[in-house]
């Protein structure tokens, strides 16, 4: 299991939850990338996929930001201490349970100060082969609420690399056919989702 901790909970409800960290741990959280919250104690736990990342300011940054000169010294102090965190929002997209993977919205969501961790190669690569794609439903009812389209590009591309690691190149294009016949009835919807598709099928 991975031990890296990328931050605690702030909020959740049944779909999705909020996390907070550092400044110095934003790099670990990537747009569409698979992260995991175990229960403790428990065979328990919710995976997610990281949609959307928000900075907001604080008094100090509302001044530093009309200085003519900062020092490196003040930015890093401010980027270490400062009170407010980083948050990230997270799309509940399944469970494990006794060692099952579900594609379901998880029973039971996390509580406040839960520690959050990013998939490794393998859980991803575990996660996106059970069943078929059934997670992907979780993503699209997300349609008008996210960029989908790139969320899925994100996904799929991380995906991909660790379904190819594990020996399974054909993933993503049934993956993408899985996609095509889901929105088949949402044409907006479909062409935007492949327009940025396109982008790492190139890859």
């Amino acid at each position: 299991m991975n031990a890296y901790e990328m931050g605690r909970l702030l909020r959740a409800s049944t779909r999705f939850c909020v996390v907070g960290c550092r400044v110095s741990q934003a790099g670990a959280p990537a747009f569409g990338s698979l992260v995991r919250i175990p229960f403790t104690g428990e065979e328990y736990q919710i995976f997610g996929m990281v949609y959307d990342i928000h900075i907001d300011d604080d008094g100090l940054v509302r001044q530093l930001v009309t200085a003519e000169q900062v020092s490196p010294e003040v930015l890093a102090d401010n980027r270490l201490n400062r009170n407010v965190p980083v948050e990230f929002s997270v799309l509940h997209v399944g469970y494990q349970e006794n060692g099952r993977i579900w594609h379901l919205l998880p029973p039971r969501p996390p509580l406040s100060l839960d520690a959050i961790y990013p998939c490794t190669e393998a859980e991803v690569a575990t996660f996106t082969a059970v069943g078929r794609f059934g997670y992907f439903r979780h993503i699209l009812a997300m349609a008008g609420e996210v960029p989908v389209g790139e969320l899925l590009a994100a996904h799929v591309n991380q995906a991909q690399r660790a379904q190819s690691a594990a020996g399974r190149p054909e993933w993503r294009n049934q993956a993408v056919q899985e996609l095509i016949t889901l929105l088949r009835d949402d044409y907006p919807t479909l062409m935007s989702v492949l327009g940025a598709l396109s982008e790492v099928m190139e890859k």
